[in-house]
């Protein structure tokens, strides 16, 4: 379940980046954890990411206005166009920022300078900060170390199973294709098995077999009752892996929830439908009569597109309108309620 206050109307260098994740890394290490590896059953779950008032700028640049969100068990996707601030957000959720204003907190625990939290969050960030001389193997190996996991090497393996490297892993990283390498991360981020995992662009670089096998990764991972975000500004991917979504735009939230749902409340614009019957013309006829329909148009080759102010009068009033006119409806579609009609009118507005 995700909820955010209603809104339906830079960067750190690669250096720095892997200076943070070291920091994270012994951060981690320090707050020993007794779970057990990726992929063991042994995380917790049902945690809860809180955002309240949130806010960060750059001397006169905001780059996160005011944001309050809650993130619970499930895949959440964070959609918005390049620049919206979807990664400075990401940053301030797992600590590498502290915000100009409001707070973040997992479960009720600060993530600013607070080093306990990495026992049960895990980041892939958008840069990559990864050495080329190290093999994949090593790399997650590295990582369970700083964690301290009880078998760090059953770990790693799990991990690298996990995100499908185990064939490539003791290849140094320098050879691989970014796609491998951004595996490589996931498997990292996985390795401690954390109850919350924040990914960033994370299918970069991929290829469609590799696209589709994250997706079911994340999908089994929210179903296991894991908090997973992931930030995207292709509208295909956060489709497919989830119809819940956070929508950014110019550093505010635009909208929050179901897009289905948040298209619905979108009162100011016409639904639009496609529909097939028997008779379109008559049909077409009768539904002008309705208080719901503000038009109708007939489609070449048979059909009509019907666009109505109401999504729920017009649903409900359609089946009693062609009963009454003897009229067989073959198909009723929404035809502008997918999440990119939704993101289009949302950063229009």
């Amino acid at each position: 379940m995700t909820s955010a206050t209603p809104g339906v109307t830079a960067e750190t260098n690669a250096a720095a980046q892997t200076a943070v994740d070291a920091q994270a890394g012994q951060a981690a290490s320090a707050a020993r954890t007794d779970r057990g590896p990726a992929a063991s059953g042994a995380g917790e779950v049902g945690s809860t990411l809180d955002l309240t008032g949130v806010s960060r700028w750059y001397g006169n640049v905001v780059a996160v206005n005011d944001i309050t969100m809650r993130l619970g068990a499930g895949v959440t996707g964070l959609l918005g166009p390049n620049g919206a601030g979807k990664t400075t957000l990401l940053h301030m959720m797992a600590g590498f920022l502290a915000p100009s204003r409001g707070t973040v907190t997992v479960d009720g625990a600060p993530t600013w300078r607070n080093p306990a939290v990495y026992r049960r969050l895990g980041l892939v960030s958008e840069r990559e900060a990864v050495h080329g001389f190290l093999t994949a193997r090593e790399f997650v190996l590295a990582s369970a170390r700083l964690h301290r996991l009880p078998d760090p090497a059953a770990a790693a393996r799990r991990a690298l199973e996990l995100v499908e490297m185990t064939p490539a892993q003791d290849r140094r990283i320098g050879t691989y294709s970014k796609g491998m390498r951004q595996r490589t991360r996931v498997a990292a981020a996985l390795v401690h098995d954390p109850a919350v995992l924040l990914l960033d662009e994370p299918f970069n670089g991929m290829d469609p077999r590799q696209r589709m096998h994250m997706m079911t990764l994340l999908h089994s991972l929210g179903d296991a009752g894991r908090t997973i975000l992931f930030s995207s500004h292709i509208l295909e991917e956060v489709e497919q892996v989830s119809g819940t979504v956070q929508v950014m735009v110019a550093g505010r939230l635009a909208a929050s929830g179901d897009f289905r749902t948040i298209r619905r409340l979108m009162t100011n614009r016409p639904h639009v439908f496609a529909v097939q019957s028997s008779d379109d013309r008559a049909l077409a006829v009768a539904l002008l009569r309705h208080e719901s329909v503000t038009g109708v148009d007939l489609v070449v080759g048979g059909g009509l597109t019907v666009r109505a102010g109401d999504y729920g009068s017009f649903t409900r009033a359609l089946p009693r309108i062609a009963l009454a006119e003897k009229i067989r409806v073959h198909r009723l579609l929404p035809s502008d309620e997918s999440l990119e009609s939704v993101f289009s009118y949302l950063v229009e507005a």
